[in-house]
């Protein structure tokens, strides 16, 4: 108990001190970087040495302390063999204060070395030995620690159990059973087993396996007895009389707890004593059962015992507070001088920073202020060069719109006047002409015998000029178109047009009359494309396809010539393509071009349909 709770104070005493313990870290492995490996391996044991001595003293703190700086300087300089020894002290220092879990860690740290057998020559008769001593230990010691983890809570074996898992029992008994499959039989390496023996018996008799329990507790026994191990050999008793007690068996109990007693008896040695207070205490429960009314004597002796090793531990530990305390008072007086010196450096440094904060914040916003400024100024200018901008795209979208209108305005204007002529001629000329060759005509009847020749050459040049006053006519707008409608008058021009070298095809669905001068527009606009593919195109076939849908008039207008780059087309012959798509977006339509370079041309429209107003008559 007094163990327990000087290594649990000392533990608490020393995180402090680890903390400050960071930087000398830092300042050894500085110190030692820069010289030469003999020398930094030299100066590394010598700092080993002092370690010992401090954990020789139970300065136990200070020992830990040193021992996380020297393993951390060790590693960072790759000395393997100080690295090793100090992983052990620093577990055996954790395992001590029972802080299982940090003891583990550098107990498998160092165990880690020894596996990869570069410490210590395995050719040497001697060192091979060392090696499996060293190895003996570790085994030993991790199997320890898993079996003080299943242990460290609960009262009875049951309420253990349920608190923590198997595993660690199970870990305890593998390293167990890798220390005796050591090959080696040395006297350190025989009581390492002897001990691996005895804490297996305890695990098994935990859990309830005596026969096995008392198997491994006699091979201990048997080993100890060899190595004349006094000592140790009255702790294994101790166990197996444990194991008789269990069973009832009291009688040989008493005789095992004799036995132990009797070996260690004049033995005052602080272990000597703690196995012999619980001797006395074990025999005592035994007398008990026994009905032996001397075990109460035993047991005072026990108590005794205990309470000895309870002073004796109590002013240690107030021995060793007082020294801390005197330490840390010397320690106190010098850190506040170098806290008054360091505050006052803090203090000129902290104006210093103040003074260039200062400095940087003013002219951190003095480059804000001015960024601002001159980002203000930037964007007005951008606001208006993009007003201009708009400002320029709104002419010119108004003068496209104005010369779309005066081009749409002039086509119409000349559609119409050609529709006039057209019908003057019609009308007027042809029918004054056909009047003219009547009358020429009747005079000539008039005559007996022969007429005079001038009136056969008036009436031949009177049908000549009517013949060329109907072609003008159908020149200028199609009477076919004016008489049958659009239909009619395209697939007069597919067959008008159509010769051995190109073959215009046509096809229309449901197309029938429309408003004469939205037929004219149309006629005028396919008539032409028909004169482009007929002047530029070389083709072979081209295709007429018309369709009335949903008030849509679909127009395709395709062949398989040479085709041509539309956008860098510099075709102005007729209507032009870019006065027909102007035209067709007065027509509230649509106009596509589809060409490249030897692989034809296609064109498709979609305009709605102006229907061709009708009356009704009453």
């Amino acid at each position: 108990m007094g163990n327990k709770f000087f290594f649990i104070l000392a533990l608490a005493l020393t995180i402090t001190q680890i903390i400050y313990g960071q930087e000398s870290k830092e300042s050894l492995i500085s110190k030692l970087s820069s010289l030469s490996s003999h020398k930094q391996d030299s100066i590394l044991n010598e700092k080993y040495i002092q370690i010992l001595k401090k954990r020789e003293d139970q300065d136990i703190f200070n020992a830990l302390k040193e021992s996380l700086i020297l393993f951390e300087a060790c590693k960072k300089l790759g000395n393997e063999i100080l690295t090793y020894k100090t992983s052990n002290i620093i577990a055996d220092i954790y395992n001590k204060s029972n802080d299982y879990t940090k003891s583990l860690k550098y107990y498998q740290t160092a165990l880690k070395i020894l596996n990869n057998k570069n410490i210590i020559d395995p050719n040497n008769k001697s060192h091979a030995t060392e090696l499996d001593e060293e190895i003996a230990y570790t085994y030993l010691k991790i199997g320890g620690v898993y079996q003080s983890l299943k242990m460290k809570r609960g009262s009875t074996p049951e309420e253990t159990e349920k608190l923590l898992p198997s595993s660690y029992k199970d870990s305890s008994i593998y390293y167990y059973n890798k220390l005796i499959d050591i090959k080696s039989f040395n006297d350190k390496i025989l009581k390492y087993k002897a001990s691996s023996y005895t804490n297996l018996s305890g695990i098994y008799q935990k859990d309830t396996l005596y026969e096995l329990a008392e198997i491994y507790a006699n091979k201990a026994i048997k080993i100890l007895k060899s190595l004349n191990d006094y000592q140790n050999l009255a702790g294994a008793y101790n166990n197996l009389g444990n194991i008789h007690l269990v069973l009832k068996d009291f009688s040989n109990a008493k005789k095992i707890y004799l036995n132990g007693i009797e070996l260690i008896k004049d033995d005052n040695s602080e272990k000597s004593v703690s196995i012999k207070a619980k001797l006395y205490y074990n025999l005592a429960w035994a007398m008990r059962n026994l009905k032996e009314y001397e075990a109460y004597d035993y047991q005072e002796i026990s108590y005794e015992i205990e309470d000895k090793e309870r002073e004796k531990n109590i002013s240690k530990i107030i021995a060793q507070i007082t020294a801390n305390h005197k330490e840390s008072l010397e320690k106190q007086k010098v850190d506040l001088v170098k806290n008054q010196i360091e505050l006052e450096k803090q203090q000129k440094r902290a104006s210093n920073y103040l003074f260039g904060a200062i400095t940087l914040l003013t002219l951190v916003i003095s480059g804000i202020v001015l960024y601002n400024y001159k980002l203000r100024q930037k964007n007005l200018q951008l606001k208006l060069t993009q007003n201009k901008l708009i400002e320029k795209q709104n002419i010119d979208r108004i003068k496209s719109e104005s010369q779309v209108k005066i081009l749409n305005a002039t086509i119409d204007g000349k559609e119409s006047e050609r529709k006039q002529i057209a019908e003057t001629l019609h009308d007027s000329v042809s029918a004054l002409l056909s009047s003219a060759n009547m009358h020429l005509s009747a005079t000539k009847k008039q005559f007996n015998g022969s007429t005079p020749i001038e009136l056969d050459k008036t009436q031949e040049i009177i049908l000549e000029a009517a013949e060329k006053v109907r072609d003008l006519s159908h020149t200028l707008v199609s009477s076919i178109l004016l008489k049958f409608g659009l239909e009619y008058a395209l697939k007069d021009i597919a067959k008008k047009y159509s010769n051995t070298e190109l073959s215009f095809h046509t096809e229309f669905t449901n197309v029938s009359r429309y408003s004469q001068e939205f037929e004219i527009k149309i006629y005028n606009v396919i008539h032409e494309l028909i004169n482009n593919i007929l002047k530029h195109s070389k083709a072979s076939n081209a295709y007429i396809v018309i369709e009335d849908k949903n008030d849509f008039l679909s127009i395709l207008i395709e062949d398989d010539g040479i085709g041509f780059n539309y956008k860098y087309s510099n075709e102005k012959t007729g209507l032009g393509l870019n006065q027909i798509e102007a035209r067709i977006q007065m027509m509230n339509g649509n106009f596509l071009i589809e060409s490249s370079e030897n692989r034809g041309a296609k064109i498709t429209i979609s305009v709605p349909v102006q229907k061709k107003i009708t009356f009704s008559y009453a």
